[in-house]
C-alpha cells in the first residue's frame, strides 16, 4: 500500500470521517445534480408515465414561442410608438423619415434607411 504513511502524518480518527464525509457530500451532489437536470427522474418518483414531463415542458415552450411583440398607437404629430413586448414590457420607439442625402456625381438625391 502506497499511502500507508499517510496515516502518521494524519491521525485515522480525523482522516477517516473526513473522507467518509467527502464521500457523502459527493455523493449528493451528484444525487441533486441528476434530480434537477432530468426529467425522467421526476415522473418515475411522482408515478406518471416517463416524458410525460417532457411533454408539457415542451407544450409550454411552444406556447411561449408563439409570443410577439404587439405594436400600441402612434400618437399624431409625434414620431414615438409604444411596443409591449411579449414578457409585458412597454418600450418606446421613435420612428425617423428616411434621410436624404444629395449625390456628388449627379446631384441626384439619395434616399437611405
Amino acid at each position: 500500500m502506497n499511502n500507508a504513511k499517510m496515516w502518521l502524518v494524519v491521525k485515522p480518527t480525523v482522516g477517516v470521517p473526513l473522507f467518509l464525509s467527502a464521500v457523502a457530500v459527493g455523493s449528493f451532489a451528484v444525487h441533486v445534480a441528476v434530480l434537477t437536470n432530468t426529467s425522467w427522474v421526476s415522473d418515475f418518483l411522482s408515478g406518471q408515465e416517463l416524458g410525460a414531463g417532457d411533454a408539457e415542458e415542451a407544450a409550454l415552450r411552444m406556447e411561449q414561442k408563439n409570443q410577439t411583440a404587439k405594436a400600441g398607437y402612434v400618437m399624431p404629430g409625434t414620431n414615438e410608438v409604444t411596443i409591449i413586448m411579449s414578457d409585458g414590457t412597454p418600450v418606446k420607439a421613435i420612428l425617423a423619415p428616411p434621410e436624404q442625402h444629395a449625390s456628388a456625381e449627379t446631384g441626384a438625391a439619395l434616399i437611405t434607411r
